[in-house]
């Protein structure tokens, strides 16, 4: 997919501020971009107003990406109504935070199946696509914990265990497509954007232990994203974009 990306299609799944700033990188570089959403159909809403500012074709589709069936639909219908399919960014996740002795199966299967089922759905579902048309790119997301390869924070496991299998996944992927020139890899980010809510001395505490010294913003995972999708010969890799967080 090396050159130009004019009249190419994108399908990010979930990703909500991130994915609005790689929704609309994409389109600024003559991408037509379709849009996940489960719950947040005014953000995607806006995103894809974005995307149409910039010239480019914007849909949106509300799924339950855990659901096998659901995932299909949403990958046929938008490669369908785009009449292709490129890229594939899989940013649907659930992030939150669960005492072990809390953490029974519902707890578990919660986030297990966003962060890791949905992205194999998708990425099962796309592959046909991609096919027909001589190669893709998919770009699954892990994090900078799991890529490291030990868990440091408690009250994550089921979200620590997911991300770690996103490697694997990838990995597992890449190996299994090279032949259909379908390149996949991730990207493990670290401490892009503060969460809201997070207070000065949190802020502070995470810029004094990231080498860099400092939150890196939605363009670094925009960088990588598209280095991603323009590379004609990296495949099975996880990129970490954390600021050299995982050296401390």
């Amino acid at each position: 997919m090396s050159g130009a990306l004019s009249g190419k299609a994108a399908i990010i799944t979930g990703g909500r501020r991130i994915g609005a700033a790689i929704a609309l990188a994409l389109a600024e570089r003559g991408m037509n971009v379709a849009l996940s959403f489960n719950r947040s159909r005014s953000e995607a809403e806006r995103i894809a107003t974005d995307i149409e500012a910039a010239g480019q074709r914007a849909l949106i589709y509300q799924a339950d990406l855990s659901v096998a069936a659901e995932a299909q639909t949403l990958i046929d219908k938008a490669a369908a109504d785009l009449t292709r399919l490129d890229v594939l960014i899989n940013m649907a996740s659930v992030y939150s935070s669960v005492p072990f002795d809390q953490t029974d199966e519902h707890a578990w299967s919660a986030v297990i199946d966003v962060d890791l089922k949905a992205s194999f759905l998708c990425a099962r579902a796309a592959v046909p696509h991609m096919r027909r048309q001589g190669g893709g790119r998919i770009i699954n997301f892990s994090d900078w914990v799991s890529r490291s390869g030990r868990p440091r924070y408690k009250g994550y496991l089921p979200y620590y265990v997911a991300k770690h299998a996103i490697v694997g996944l990838t990995e597992a992927l890449a190996l299994e497509l090279a032949e259909d020139n379908i390149l996949v890899n991730a990207i493990a980010p670290g401490p892009i954007r503060a969460p809201e809510g997070t207070t000065d001395e949190e802020l502070k505490a995470v810029e004094t232990a990231t080498p860099l010294g400092r939150w890196g913003g939605e363009a670094e995972i925009v960088s990588a994203v598209l280095f991603l999708v323009e590379t004609g010969f990296v495949t099975g890799e996880t990129i970490r974009v954390d600021g050299g967080r995982h050296l401390k």
